[in-house]
């Protein structure tokens, strides 16, 4: 082990080969019920850390896995061996001229092409549910489908070129003349082996046959044996063999796709019928008709979801029969759209529906309906019995077949006991997706689950002659099934195939081709009760995106996995080892708290709130004393804040901001504000409103000497409008409790909320004026604190909503980088945010890259690398042009401005500066 990780360290640098448990265990970890430790795991950024990685496991003759998002279903991504990341030195895009295919490497996310691609009108063909989390090259390796792609667009039919290496090495770009011709001398060999085969497969009409009947459906059962018929081309079939080859075959280190059209048009229906049966006969008829997508769900999907808001009411006094479709229609235009929807409609007219049904434009409407329909599946996983897992198989049957068969199916699961599952699929593809909860700590469940898996494979193989994995992939979890479904002739070419590229067995063995029968029933993921917060978390993965510290130390996903094993641990009278050891750092100091992962996961779990009470559990008696005295006596701790910052800059005088931020650890940020004056009220007549200065704007000053400070300039505003700023008394005494509330110290800060609330109160006259703060993280928790008891608004929020419509502005022409902060997007105000800089400037670039600043109150000031880290991708979405930024936090504005080298401020700023007359001084 320590030879392999020495040799990997003649080529990565440290932070690259991961060694130690607690991250071989966190990476060890994806959306499957599976999960091998790996030895080591190595982050490639490029081919020449591939080829590195690849020359060492042949030296050491230990075989690898590639991982890219971590959101496969079949365990198709772990491993115990070594275990290469794909790192985001391969996420490449380039777009052709004509914007008709797009060459993209492994590490780009899906959802980031198809919004690079939008202003084009074009998108890429496959749209798996995962698409805002899985990346290309899993979306390639996995031939990922979804709702709308069928078998028309996924990536083995837009395949336009690819580049791949080998296992020996070797690098093919299918793209490139000469890279061409060097494989063809090269790898003479494989390629007479590869239309050897497809020769052989050919004259075999009986075989040909098959295969072509089998990839009328969706099917990701085994290799792609299509390619073996479907091309003579020996190039064109190595690279179709390796879309859906799962890393088995090779590295798929760039890809380029023919892109398709996005249509800007789409309406949605969600019809009801009265029963399975019913349903599918409406699929039959709508199949031959524009439909992009017709989504099916049993009665106990909708019964997962019925308490969604914005569904309709008659979901929930639906008998337990009934189905429904979701059904979707585009066009590029409002007359086509039309056209489609009438046709829609005229193919079901005459099969019985509960009610009416009607398709929607309203793209808020649509886009709920969508976002239901994906939250099925993690909607019976948050319910769930703490300690199982949920478990989803996917399955695809001819459509004349798929009433009868997902009658059998939901049939097969009540007789083996999972009365708490569902059905719902791509109807369309008669791709069924089925899931239920399973206890893998049992050994007599474990036996059940094996009896079911048996007869849903019989059902779906010897009765229907379906497709045993329609689009998750074969992995691990299907592996032992393969010749089942395919025969032994069809499965020995696939051992052929393997063969040829991979002699040694060397990429992700015992994925696709696995000689154990009980394969699919090793490596189980235990799934034991940790704490309530996170519980119901399924580790799909999808908060993943949005974390600011994932690939630094952990992501939201992670923290739970690691938390998991440290409660096992804990319970079964273990050590805790390493692990627990190493988490306080990765697991608790770099999480920033800022909760955006809850607005990406399934089932809205906030980490940060474990990560709360996590800390909270670690303060001592002297810290929790330490906390309560801040809170009671905050006037003093910011004039001590305010002291040292002014120290701070008689310091950088002399040292300079470099230096002294290295003496202080990353502390002390370049261009750091001047310490606070005092907030002075300015009476004036005016329509009354309550202002609280957040303790991030009355300690932290202006950017530079001379500039007025945030309290001052909001006043400004306000009184321009014709409002008349009330100051609650001793407002500088007081704080939200926001920062005690970061570190844990839940009832210590809402001592401080508490003292807080009495004065707003007051100020407000018991709610009868507006309350606004100047600092969104702290106006969020005192909305969630005061639970509607007071009125209070961000002020961007007021601003948006009484200061536009009163003020007169000139708008800029910009640009201006706006950053929409955590607490923004979590309480659903960034539009309002949006529409007021837009008011004020005609160029806002909000950089999609950055989510949370990862600044987090003081984690900017106490671990700066996680600030470096959530911003690094900052300077590559800013053009030179862009010298400005605003946003709606302090610190936030403090951590962007140090590390994109372009001056933060509010809002406030901004609207003020606009706000302004021609007569009025600057």
């Amino acid at each position: 082990m320590k030879s392999l990780i020495s040799d990997l360290h003649t080529h990565f640098p440290a932070d690259r080969v991961i060694a130690d448990e607690l991250r071989r265990l966190a990476w060890g970890t994806d959306a499957s019920f599976y999960r091998l430790v790996p030895r080591v795991v190595v982050v490639v950024e490029n081919e020449a850390d591939l080829l590195h990685v690849l020359a060492v496991t042949r030296q050491h003759r230990i075989h690898l896995t590639f991982r890219a998002a971590g959101t496969s279903l079949s365990g198709q991504a772990v491993t115990d061996g070594v275990l290469v990341l794909i790192g985001e030195g391969f996420a490449s895009f380039e777009v052709a001229a004509d914007a008709l295919s797009v060459r993209l490497g492994p590490g780009i996310v899906g959802s980031e092409v198809n919004r690079r691609l939008a202003h084009l009108g074009r998108k890429i063909g496959p749209d798996p549910a995962s698409i805002a989390t899985c990346k290309i090259g899993g979306i390639a390796a996995n031939n990922a489908s979804g709702m709308c792609c069928g078998t028309a667009q996924n990536s083995y039919r837009t395949l336009a070129g690819m580049r791949v290496i080998l296992v020996d090495g070797c690098v093919l770009d299918t793209e490139e003349a000469a890279s061409v011709a060097a494989f063809r001398q090269s790898h003479a060999r494989l390629l007479d082996e590869l239309e050897c085969l497809a020769e052989q497969t050919l004259a075999d009409t009986a075989l040909a046959g098959r295969i072509r009947h089998k990839f009328k459906i969706k099917n990701t059962t085994g290799y792609s044996l299509n390619a073996l018929v479907d091309y003579r081309d020996p190039l064109e079939i190595l690279t179709h063999l390796m879309i859906g080859s799962e890393g088995t075959l090779g590295f798929i280190s760039r890809i380029t796709y023919r892109t398709v059209v996005e249509d800007p048009c789409k309406a949605s229906a969600l019809i009801f019928f009265p029963d399975i049966e019913t349903a599918c006969q409406a699929v039959v008829r709508l199949k031959p008709q524009p439909v992009s997508a017709v989504e099916l769900l049993d009665r106990a999907a909708l019964r997962s979801v019925e308490n969604k808001p914005g569904l309709p009411p008659i979901i929930r006094a639906l008998g337990d029969s009934v189905a429904a479709l979701l059904v979707e229609v585009r066009s590029q235009d409002t007359h086509g759209l039309q056209a489609h929807i009438d046709a829609a409609l005229a193919a079901i007219t005459g099969v019985e529906t509960v009610e009416a049904p009607y398709f929607s434009t309203d793209p808020e409407t649509c886009e709920m309906y969508w976002k239901v329909r994906k939250g099925t599946f993690p909607s019976v996983g948050a319910m769930r019995r703490a300690g199982t897992t949920v478990i989803i198989e996917d399955v695809a049957f001819p459509i004349a077949s798929l009433a009868a068969a997902t009658l059998d199916l939901q049939a097969l699961l009540k007789q083996h006991g999972y009365h708490e599952a569902i059905i719902f699929g791509h109807a369309l593809e008669g791709n069924l997706h089925f899931v239920f909860t399973q206890d893998f700590g049992d050994p007599a469940e474990v036996q059940r689950y094996a009896g079911f898996m048996d007869e849903v494979c019989k059902l779906v193989v010897e009765k229907y002659d379906g497709s045993l994995k329609a689009e998750h992939g074969t992995g691990r979890n299907m592996a032992p099934f393969v010749e089942m479904e395919w025969g032994k002739q069809a499965t020995d070419l696939m051992r052929r195939i393997k063969m040829l590229f991979d002699p040694e067995n060397r990429l992700n063995p015992g994925v696709i081709l696995n000689d154990d029968p009980a394969a699919h029933l090793q490596h189980l993921k235990p799934m034991p009760p940790a704490e309530d917060i996170v519980d119901r978390c399924i580790e799909c993965g999808f908060c993943e995106p949005l974390c600011p510290s994932h690939q630094l130390t952990l992501s939201p996903r992670q923290r739970i996995v690691s938390w998991r094993e440290l409660s096992r641990r804990s319970a079964a009278g273990e050590p805790a080892g390493a692990l627990g050891k190493d988490y306080p750092y990765f697991g608790l100091d770099t999480c920033a708290g800022c909760g955006l992962c809850s607005t990406a996961c399934p089932v809205a779990i906030n980490t940060g709130d474990l990560t709360r009470r996590l800390r909270g559990r670690a303060q001592s008696d002297l810290a929790r004393s330490v906390g309560r005295w801040t809170g009671e006596h905050f006037g003093a701790v910011a004039s001590t804040a305010r002291l040292g910052l002014q120290l701070g800059h008689l310091a950088s005088a002399v040292v300079g901001d470099k230096a002294l931020g290295i003496l202080s650890g990353g502390a002390w940020k370049t261009a750091m504000p001047r310490a606070g004056r005092a907030v002075r009220a300015h009476q004036v007549n005016g329509d009354p409103v309550v202002y609280f200065p957040a303790c991030g704007g009355r300690i932290f000053g202006p950017n530079a000497a001379g500039e007025a400070q945030l309290g001052e300039v909001i006043q400004q505003v306000l009184v321009r409008a014709g409002y008349a700023p009330r100051l609650p008394q001793e407002f500088d005494r007081l704080c939200c409790g926001q920062m005690l509330a970061s570190k844990g110290l839940a009832e210590e800060a809402n001592a401080s909320a508490a003292r807080l609330e009495v004065a707003l109160d007051a100020a407000s006259e018991h709610g009868r004026y507006p309350i606004i703060m100047d600092a969104s993280t702290c106006s969020v928790r005192m909305q969630e604190y005061l639970a509607g008891r007071l009125p209070l608004l961000d002020f961007h929020e007021f601003a948006h909503d009484a200061l536009l419509p009163r003020l007169r502005l000139v708008r800029q022409t910009g640009p201006i980088a706006l950053h929409i902060n955590c607490s923004v997007r979590k309480s659903g105000s960034d539009a309002k945010l949006k529409k007021v800089v837009s008011a004020c400037v005609e160029q806002v670039i909000a950089p999609a890259g950055v989510s949370c600043c990862g600044f987090s109150g003081d984690r900017g000031f106490v671990v700066p690398e996680l600030n470096q880290h959530a911003l690094r991708k900052i300077h590559d979405e800013l053009p030179a042009s862009c010298m400005r930024g605003v946003s709606s936090n302090r610190t936030c504005e403090i951590g962007l401005t140090a590390e994109s080298g372009r001056t933060y401020r509010s809002v406030a700023y901004l609207l003020e500066e606009c706000s302004r007359t021609p007569t009025m001084e600057d």
